[in-house]
């Protein structure tokens, strides 16, 4: 079966007075029906651009889709009219934006902003798509629903505003969801049920999900696919399983060591990984994590690797054997500690 979403070689730049910022660079990976597709890195490294991309919501200026294809159920949205497109949001693919009191109209009310798109997409009357409202704020656990429909975004609190961003991105049951880092910002408790909420209505609905987080945790115990990437590519991919038990690209080795572990040893130092993202401005044609990695080489220095496959469904961009039992060198070497 093919898969409901496939991006092959996506390309998004922004034009800016110092360059041209390679925000996402031959980006390529699938979703299929009914799964949960992680894509996680640090900040800046082309997550959420690439999501914006899949709902073509680039800002142009300075923004700008430069290639690729995107393919949603076999047609593809780069090749898609406006009018074509706005069908398409909000009705077969929905998108959780990272800061609801942002994405939310401080004017209108959140009834308005949820009965908007029910009446657009799905024809309802005004009664029939209030009616509906209140059924999807109590799917999603907002207490006196119909009471609650005429209150403005200010007067909830913050995890009540995601609740209702989860809301109207399922308003018109969609086949795709793109959550992107829905927990930013909220405590923990609010997170696993925001978390919690994501995966029973996946599993009662359908609906493919692709995660976009920075949160190893959240990617372990919601997804069955993960995508990680670093300075806009794709550096490796594979069952989340797999990926957790035996990563193989030194980025990924960096961010699992990064965080603390149950099975760990008391007392055991965590192992930031040094340095920060590359500027995405002329990157050199070099292994981008070749600056911040504990194990590069003088190949690192002579050109980028590629996805090579290193398992069963998993593939991993490095020139070396890498494990994550792998010893750390003393030293590397000089030119590229550089």
């Amino acid at each position: 079966m093919a898969p409901l979403l496939e991006v092959r070689d996506l390309r998004t730049y922004f034009h800016t007075q110092d360059g041209i910022v390679k925000a996402v660079d031959g980006v390529s990976f699938y979703v299929n029906r009914g799964e949960t597709l992680g894509i996680v890195g640090e900040s800046g490294c082309g997550k959420s651009v690439t999501s914006l991309s899949i709902m073509r919501l680039i800002p142009t200026p300075p923004g700008k889709i430069a290639g690729g294809q995107i393919l949603f159920d076999g047609e593809d949205l780069l090749q898609a009219s406006e009018e074509e497109m706005r069908n398409i949001r909000g009705n077969r693919i929905a998108m959780i934006f990272q800061d609801p009191m942002t994405s939310l109209n401080p004017v209108l009310t959140i009834g308005r902003q949820i009965t908007e798109s029910l009446e657009l997409h799905l024809k309802l009357t005004k009664k029939e798509a209030r009616d509906r409202a209140v059924e999807l704020l109590d799917m999603v656990g907002i207490p006196s629903a119909s009471k609650r429909l005429d209150n403005y975004p200010h007067q909830f609190s913050g995890g009540m505003r995601q609740r209702v961003m989860i809301a109207m991105a399922l308003s018109c049951n969609p086949e795709l969801l793109i959550a992107d880092e829905p927990t930013t910002a909220l405590d923990v408790t609010i997170q696993a049920q925001i978390l919690e909420l994501i995966n029973r209505l996946r599993e009662e609905l359908g609906t493919a999900v692709i995660l976009i987080t920075h949160d190893l945790g959240v990617v372990a115990g919601m997804t069955d696919r993960v995508t990680v990437m670093y300075a806009g590519k794709v550096v490796e991919e594979g069952p989340t399983s797999e990926i957790f038990a035996n990563p193989r690209m030194p980025y990924t080795i960096g961010l699992l060591r990064s965080i603390p572990r149950l099975d760990e040893e008391r007392g055991r130092r965590l192992t930031p990984i040094r340095g920060l993202p590359p500027n995405l401005i002329d990157l050199p044609p070099i292994c981008p994590f070749s600056p911040r990695c504990d194990y590069a080489r003088e190949e690192c220095l002579a050109s980028a690797p590629a996805l090579r496959s290193v398992g069963q469904y998993h593939r991993a961009a490095c020139h070396f054997d890498i494990t994550i039992d792998t010893p750390v060198p003393q030293q590397v070497t000089s030119d590229v500690a550089a």
